[in-house]
């Protein structure tokens, strides 16, 4: 790493006098390695794309993502099929990829860490979807993409609040959908390897896991998810039952979660989700914890990678 750029995102995780303090304190560590590095800093929303753009249009061999993997979503737009590494500083509410990569610490620590990280090739996962105005688009994922309760929950977090609360207000409209939601089914055919098998479900959620672990409660979601192979790990809820969310999401957060008909989890190279004809229900698609647009959609792992930092002792 010779010249890196620090993007960071304001509107994310902590305040700005804590968060200015803490990536100066990273960028001296970056700079006391010998290496150019710059912050870059936007409050528009979104405008990580066109920063990571103007970073590689610069000459920038690295872009360090600071926040949380809302950020690192809008900066790997840019980033795939390039020779420019990303790496994680987390600063967000939601850090699930930087505890996937054992990015642990203050900014400094991981700032650190990252001088140490290897930059390899990982293939990412691709989501098709319809947007807002009801035209197909596309996104690159690292970390899961869902549909269902999941990125329904997404949709309903108040940017303000969720700085202000953080993990409180999704604890909160979590359970206010657990209580309220239907959960309607919808239609899901996955294909379960090279050979053309499919398995056609009806779920009420499904969450195509990219990572190892969540850190935190969630930690191992899907065993075997990884981002070293070419797979999704599929988590199909094959029911509306809330008793069986509760009871999974309760096993899950005591790491003794077990798979069945109702919660199955699966190996897929795709999955393609659709509404049921008799329902009238529209559901969100989300990708790393950002709302994307709503079904149909096509989940993916696709043949497009990104250079990522991965420390020495990451088992991602």
């Amino acid at each position: 790493m010779k010249r890196i750029a620090l993007i960071d995102n304001p509107a994310s995780g902590q305040n700005a006098a804590r968060r200015d303090a803490a990536l100066q304190g990273a960028q001296a560590i970056l700079r006391g390695s010998g290496a150019e590095a710059e912050i870059f800093s936007s409050h528009t929303p979104g405008a990580g794309v066109e920063l990571a753009q103007r970073a590689m249009q610069e000459g920038y061999d690295t872009v360090l993502a600071c926040g949380g993997d809302g950020t690192v979503h809008a900066i790997l737009q840019s980033l795939v099929g390039s020779e420019v590494a990303l790496g994680v500083i987390p600063l967000g509410t939601a850090n699930a990829l930087a505890a996937d990569l054992g990015l642990a610490g203050t900014p400094a620590q991981v700032a650190t860490t990252l001088l140490q990280a290897v930059p390899t090739r990982v293939r990412v996962g691709r989501v098709e979807y319809r947007d807002t105005e009801g035209s197909q688009a596309s996104r690159f994922f690292l970390v899961a993409a869902g549909i269902g309760a999941d990125a329904l929950l997404m949709a309903r977090m108040d940017p303000k609040l969720k700085r202000r609360f953080g993990y409180a207000l999704y604890l909160a409209e979590a359970f206010r959908i657990w209580a309220t939601d239907p959960f309607p089914l919808f239609a899901a055919s996955a294909v379960l390897n090279g050979n053309g098998d499919t398995r056609a479900v009806e779920v009420s959620q499904l969450l195509a896991v990219r990572i190892r672990t969540f850190g935190g409660a969630l930690h191992e979601l899907a065993p075997g998810a990884t981002l070293r192979n070419g797979h999704l790990s599929l988590l199909a809820f094959q029911t509306r039952s809330r008793l069986a969310f509760l009871r999974f999401l309760l096993a899950v957060i005591c790491r003794r979660q077990t798979f069945s008909r109702e919660v199955e989890l699966l190996n897929a190279l795709a999955v393609d989700c659709r509404p049921r004809k008799d329902s009238s229900a529209s559901l969100y698609v989300e990708a790393d914890g950002e709302v994307l647009g709503h079904l149909p959609a096509r989940i993916e792992v696709s043949e497009e990678t990104v250079m990522l930092l991965i420390p020495p002792r990451a088992k991602p």
